[in-house]
């Protein structure tokens, strides 16, 4: 099997789905002991009994397909908004990864037609709000599962509008199936709406990153801030990897700037720290993702379901769907994400100011105009609402299923606030971006350094000078599109 990492997300699912079609082994071998078991006179949870509280009550030969069915029809109770096609996709194929990893003992069928439903890019509608991130992400599994009873609905191409299900399994000349013994547990049981979310969200946060340094960058120089607090000596004495990372790729975009030689003994002392210190704070968000990145790669490559099926014919119940490790690390990622926002929004105010030249509001005329002002109203209200979001949702707990599940996680929860936070940090270096670029030209004709240089140019091809008020909403959708261009990473050579 292919191990999945959140740096090469994409690829390596796409190249554990091929060898899953190739080899469904594993699959098939954890299959014969639940059929083998279930030959037995012995109760196996979830399979010949009732789940949760029931899970002592027997249910007969005759009726195991009734309860897989019932099952995944009982729990599709979700509710809010739709998950996005992007993110559902990734919940169903990390599902089919989990699953082809060969503890779970789902039949071939159903196996067949969950790759029939990615390889067709047949998305299922997923409500967002349901659970509770214990006992798996199970009503999200459900509505992702309700398709194969012919129930539910799925994504159009283009991810905006749904149909359902029933209309598009005849145009592919597909009936409903009925699921085998344990395999409406092996469905719900899991972890994949959390681990989607994280993964969907620390892959592009990899980039995020990279580029907050550049805009930390760029507003230092446009602020004709001191390169000292830089000093690969600083940091060798203090080295944490992040904050290495974050001073040396400073001092790789700062390199042969005319601004900084311009003002290189003007006798300041000191820099705010939202200049001085961003190796310190984007360097600690950095290694707190870099954590975060780590259990989640665990968690999309572990096994989730219960009970578990192992090679020698043991069926064993235990707590693998308890979302304990993704809900504390997706509220971690949600804190470091935040804190690269508001120093952000600090250093927004500053080039507003009119510190060394800069004319203040950053434009020339102001009364009329109201400059660059209301973007950062727009980037404080931003910061603001990630603190609210930044609550931890893993501190809360509320027993379910009778009191049996005394304890969970509550980390879909924290899946979903991390998601609005990212996006919220992303409107936030966005406007930073264009108000930095904005208070470069009133630099000229010196030049900033090499790396800031070629960001500025790249930046301005899409977003001009301004001169007067104007809709501004327009600048910050062209430079959050910018936030996720490679062309602005990959030009730089950061790390």
């Amino acid at each position: 099997m292919v191990n999945i990492s959140v740096s090469s997300l994409y690829k390596d699912i796409e190249e554990s789905l091929k060898g899953l079609k190739k080899d469904p082994d594993s699959v098939l071998r954890s299959r014969k002991i639940v059929e083998e078991a279930l030959k037995k006179n012995e109760a196996f949870y979830g399979i010949n009994t009732g789940f949760g509280i029931l899970a002592n009550k027997r249910v007969g030969a005759d009726q195991l397909k009734q309860l897989q069915r019932n099952l995944i029809l009982s729990h599709a109770v979700g509710t809010g908004d739709l998950i996005s096609k992007d993110i559902s996709r990734l919940m169903l194929q990390l599902k089919i990864h989990a699953l082809g990893l060969g503890y779970s003992g789902i039949s071939k069928e159903t196996f067949d037609r969950l790759m029939y439903f990615s390889g067709h890019d047949l998305i299922p509608v997923i409500p967002e709000k349901g659970s509770v991130g214990a006992s798996g992400d199970l009503a999200p599994l459900a509505h992702m599962s309700l398709p194969l009873l012919g129930f539910g609905s799925f994504w159009n191409e283009a991810g905006t509008e749904t149909i359902p299900a029933g209309e598009v399994l005849k145009k592919h000349d597909l009936e409903p199936i009925d699921l085998q013994p344990k395999d409406g547990l092996s469905l719900i049981n899991g972890t994949q709406l959390m681990s989607s979310y994280g993964a969907f969200v620390l892959e592009k946060t990899l980039k995020l990153s990279k580029i907050a340094d550049l805009l930390g960058a760029m507003s230092l120089e446009a602020l004709q801030g001191s390169i000292k607090p830089f000093d690969k000596r600083i940091h060798e004495i203090r080295p944490h990897s992040g904050q290495q990372t974050v001073a040396r790729n400073v001092r790789h975009l700062l390199a042969h700037s005319e601004i900084l030689d311009s003002h290189r003994n003007c006798g300041k002392v000191q820099d705010p720290y939202s200049l001085r210190c961003i190796p310190q704070v984007h360097g600690a968000s950095r290694d707190a993702i870099s954590h975060c990145i780590q259990t989640v790669e665990t968690e999309i490559n572990s096994v989730t379901d219960n009970p578990l099926v192992f090679p020698n014919g043991d069926i064993i119940s235990g707590g693998n769907f308890h979302g304990q490790p993704l809900a504390l690390v997706l509220d971690f990622a949600a804190i470091a994400l935040a804190e690269l926002a508001s120093i952000s929004e600090r250093r927004t105010y500053l080039l507003l100011e009119g510190h060394d030249g800069l004319p203040t509001l950053l434009m020339e005329e102001t009364g009329i105009n109201s400059g660059f002002m209301i973007p950062q109203y727009t980037a404080a209200a931003l910061v603001s609402e990630n603190k609210m979001f930044c609550h931890p949702a893993s501190v809360d707990s509320i027993p379910t299923s009778l009191g049996q599940e005394d304890h969970v996680s509550m980390g879909s929860i924290g899946a979903l606030k991390l998601l609005n936070v990212f996006k919220n940090v992303e409107q936030v270096l966005a406007i930073e971006m264009f108000t930095a670029a904005q208070a470069l030209d009133f630099r000229k004709p010196l030049k900033p350094g090499n790396g800031v240089e070629k960001a500025h140019q790249i930046i301005r091809e899409q977003i001009p000078h301004a001169q007067e008020d104007h809709y501004f909403r327009d600048e910050i959708n062209l430079a959050v599109d910018l936030l996720s261009d490679h062309k602005l990473i990959d030009q730089l050579g950061l790390h």
